[in-house]
């Protein structure tokens, strides 16, 4: 199965500090306004009942609000790719959003069904798993070192602690394609997915939400928001659910609860503080969909195969059970028409007990006949389990200065953030369960043999960086990104198995990051630019002894973006190079060096556009021309692929709203073969397409609506490792009804 990387932290006085500085400038800025003038009545959008049917699809501006609450599936401004609030067609890098318009429209249950149709990303690299969000973007992990909530880390532990994000709960899901450590620190090279949380609205919003499903899903959820006074200071929403259902096979549950309130204080005009919670918990088996590659990829040597819907685990085993607590607040003071402060703090809570029936083999009867069929009618399988509990804290200070003199334009961000993190494990792996007949499957309860735990150990990650950027125009055409970044990370392991052994590994890294767009009168802006990761390497150097120097990525990229004036119509096409510099690889004798680099090289395409009244289209293509390793310790990896990354990949969604209220829409997917992780399977994982399907009904304050994903349930093989011998298969049909009660 896939890692990832491993950070940790530990408390510092820094954040103690920077805390209890933000708590006076609050009581400052609390005093302030109870001294000033009752500030203007917070006004109600003239969009304010554009949530109460299906997303409009007229053309209008946008409705973008400081929350980042759009109306409909295209957004015009992101804070993801500068930590700024700038438009997007100023971001000198790929940015997409998917709303939440469009997550529901597209009936996406999880995050990476959310972003199917978005260039560049790679839902399904480990096929089905009820688990996890795995995704690649260009070619490299998204869960290592995690995704990003409200600008914060939601920071993983490089073990099976995993945060995990509910879709309702989303407003949108914001991505930026490429390194970003000069905004966030250490990180993978291909980007960066910012969940942005549904928080407090002037737009009142009253939502009940009822689904029915495959699987026996069944949901009721609901949104609320608004004002609690009068004049709009208060400010409240209140996002939650309940879920029972269970898993596509083995009779396993699958349910969620999930609530999420917040409140925003607007203490007076340039100052506001929004406090949230989200907790969730969730209780569910393990499905994954993972078989050997002989049986799937290719047949046995009696030409036989192991069926796709054939059930690996077993319910009388099989546990994924997590709960999560998040609490946080967003903080924004406006000192004078120049300086503006910001401080976004959260902490975190998650608890893990996760066990499964894994490694699936063939059970040999008969070693002296390979043909002999009984060779390849049962399977093996060992026991795998984790119990893990993680404590996280971060905070990211930000203070913006709003300079202009004559023609030119200055968007000084200056910046100081923290994190850490500490994430306790016991891991089981080996024994054994019940053998598994491919013909005639059972799944008795037990025996099964669970072994002793083969880690129990202790991660402590801490960061500190401190950035800056200043993001310039000129005469309104020409917009210069500069950014650099000086970082501090720090990760403790403690191997608690048979005594008390302790790694500690110390990491500087300074990230820079440059870029420039000219913005045409006609609404085209090329850009050019460049940027830069780190990731800390937990891997003893063994001729110094010491840990090895962080690996590195960077990035040139070039595009032009087009949103035509007068439309919310957005154009984008990107070409770049990445590379992935120092990782460790191991030569022929086990023996690490860092001496590894990956080059990927491709071009993203992405719509989102109204090409007629009451249409809405999205479209995204990927091609990429190169993704493979360039250098490393073992000469037999170049050349290779170390994540397969298909070579072409499109996905179009369309929706149409006839005069009647009825609403249909199609989308397809498609998937370019590849040679498996590592590029080494004997014959080419298949190219696969997806279809899926939406028809919508509206009726006074209802929303109907019918979502079908894989319409024709296409089995397929989504992926395969080639050194693990093991293949993934995709996921299955689901049917989603989903009635909305709006008013």
């Amino acid at each position: 199965m896939p890692s990832h990387a491993r950070p940790r932290l530990r408390p510092l006085n820094t954040a103690l500090v920077l805390s209890f500085g933000s708590a006076v400038a609050l009581w400052g800025a609390a005093a302030a306004a109870q001294q000033q003038q009752q500030a203007p009545s917070a006004t109600v959008s003239a969009d304010a009942k554009a949530r109460a049917a299906l997303p409009a699809v007229t053309v209008k501006d946008s409705a973008e609000d400081d929350n980042g609450r759009v109306s409909g599936y295209s957004a015009r401004r992101s804070r993801t790719g500068s930590k700024t609030d700038t438009p997007i067609i100023e971001t000198p890098q790929s940015v997409s959003v998917v709303t939440a318009d469009r997550i529901e429209a597209i009936g996406a249950t999880t995050v990476r069904d959310a972003l199917g149709y978005t260039p560049g990303i790679n839902i399904s690299p480990y096929g089905a798993d009820s688990r996890y969000d795995w995704l690649n973007i260009r070619g490299f992990d998204a869960y290592a070192p995690g995704f990003y909530q409200d600008g914060l880390p939601l920071r993983n532990a490089n073990t099976f602690a995993t945060w995990k994000v509910e879709p309702y709960g989303a407003e949108r899901i914001d991505v930026l394609r490429g390194p970003a450590s000069v905004l966030y620190g250490q990180g993978s090279p291909g980007g960066v997915v910012d969940v942005v949380s549904k928080l407090p609205t002037t737009t009142p919003i009253r939502e009940l939400q009822v689904q029915y499903g495959s699987h026996n899903r069944k949901q009721i959820a609901g949104d609320f928001a608004g004002a609690l006074d009068a004049e709009g200071k208060l400010l409240y929403r209140v996002v939650g659910l309940v879920r029972k259902a269970d898993l596509p096979q083995g009779d396993e549950r699958n349910d969620r609860t999930y609530l999420a309130p917040s409140l925003q204080w607007n203490l007076s005009s340039d100052t506001s503080l929004t406090v949230y919670a989200q907790l969730m918990r969730n209780r569910a088996g393990v499905y994954t969909r993972i078989r050997p590659m002989v049986g799937s990829l290719v047949p046995t040597p009696i030409g036989s195969y192991i069926p796709s819907t054939l059930f690996m685990g077993n319910r009388n085993f099989d546990r994924f059970d997590q709960d999560q607590e998040l609490a946080g607040y967003k903080f924004q003071h406006r000192l004078n028409d120049t300086l503006t402060f910001r401080q976004n703090l959260r902490a975190g809570h998650m608890t893990l007990d996760y066990r499964s029936l894994q490694s699936p083999a063939f059970v040999t009867v008969d070693d002296s006949n390979p043909l002999n069929p009984a060779n390849y009618r049962s399977l093996s399988r060992t026991l795998f389990g984790s119990k893990e509990w993680g404590n996280t804290f971060s905070i990211d200070n930000q203070l913006q200065a709003d300079l202009r003199s004559g023609d030119w334009q200055h968007k000084l961000l200056f910046g100081i953030d923290y994190q850490r993190s500490r994430f306790e494990t016991t891991g089981i792996s080996g024994g054994s369960a019940p053998v598994l007949n491919i013909d005639a499957p059972t799944y008795p309860n037990g025996p099964f043999d669970v072994p002793d735990p083969y880690a129990i150990d202790s991660t402590r990650v801490k960061q500190t960086g401190f950035y800056l950027q200043d993001q310039i125009k000129w005469a309104d055409r020409w917009q210069l990104t500069l950014g650099g970044r000086y970082d501090r990370a720090r990760t403790d392991y403690f191997d608690r198995l048979g005594g008390v052994t302790r790694t500690s590994i110390k990491d500087n890294k300074f990230t820079t990051r440059a870029g420039l767009v000219y913005l045409a009168p006609s609404g085209l802006a090329p850009y050019v630019s460049y940027t830069e990761s780190f990731s800390p390497i937990a891997v003893i150097n063994p001729v110094t002894q010491k840990p090895f120097e962080p690996e590195t990525g960077r990035q040139y990229e070039a595009g032009l973006r087009y949103q035509p004036v007068g439309t919310r119509n957005m154009y984008s096409a990107a070409v770049f190079d990445l590379r992935r510099r120092n990782y460790v690889t191991f030569d022929p004798n086990f023996v690490p060096y860092q001496t590894g680099e990956i080059s990927v090289r491709g071009i993203e395409l992405e719509a989102t556009t109204q090409p007629i009244a009451r249409m809405n289209l999205t479209a995204a293509y990927s091609y990429t021309q190169r993704a493979i390793v360039t250098q490393s310790a073992n000469p037999d990896q170049i050349g290779k692929q170390n994540t397969a990354v298909p070579r072409n990949q499109l996905a179009l969604w369309a929706d149409y709203r006839l005069p009647a209220n009825v609403k249909v829409g199609l989308g397809a997917r498609y998937v370019g073969s590849t040679n498996g992780n590592g590029g080494t399977t004997p014959v080419k994982v298949p190219a696969y397409t997806l279809v899926d399907a939406m028809v919508g009904y509206d009726i006074e304050h209802w929303s109907l609506a019918l979502n079908v994903r894989n319409l024709t349930n296409k089995t397929y093989l989504s992926n395969c490792d080639g050194g693990a011998q093991t293949c993934f298969y995709g996921d299955q049909r689901t049917v989603t009804a989903t009635a909305t009660y709006r008013w």
